[in-house]
């Protein structure tokens, strides 16, 4: 389910990403970060589900020290989940957690509007079962009404 579009609408000479989402029914994100950037989102239509997660655990090094830079393949935590509805604001940022975006909705789409500062290209995407994280290069469907060119599967919306 991690189709959706992301349209940029203005990157703030460089200071902030301005764009649209849109979520076709039943569509949604991975569980990603937000590479340290603090994360504004307001629902201009429909409903979204955000489920958010704590970070997963690293493995310990034997003298107890966290030095060690792979997950420890566990299952991830939900904190939280809250349902948006047209309207509604929401803020998330690294030090409150990971999240996950969807439309529940199998007959109505929705669009929210997000706001990134500052902007950013690449974000670590989560596996739900493991915690394994990977790196994702975010792209955008389009930029200032045009479609963006596909460039085939190793760009990936996160």
């Amino acid at each position: 389910i991690f189709r959706y579009t992301r349209n940029l609408v203005d990157k703030g000479n460089g200071k902030y990403n301005l764009m649209l989402l849109c979520w076709s029914e039943g569509q949604g994100s991975s569980i990603h970060d937000h590479s340290d950037a603090h994360c504004f989102m307001k629902m201009l239509t429909g409903s979204l589900h955000e489920i958010r997660f704590e970070w997963p655990e690293k493995k310990s090094s034997a003298d107890g020290l966290n030095n060690n830079k792979e997950d420890r393949n566990e299952e991830m935590k939900v904190l939280d989940e809250n349902v948006m509805k047209t309207n509604a604001v929401a803020y998330i940022n690294d030090e409150i957690g990971l999240h996950r975006v969807e439309n529940r909705s199998h007959t109505y789409p929705a669009v929210s509007l997000h706001l990134y500062i500052p902007p950013y290209s690449k974000c670590q995407t989560f596996d739900e079962r493991t915690g394994h994280r990977n790196e994702a290069k975010v792209t955008f469907y389009s930029k200032y009404g045009s479609r963006t060119p596909f460039k085939g599967s190793k760009e990936i919306s996160k």
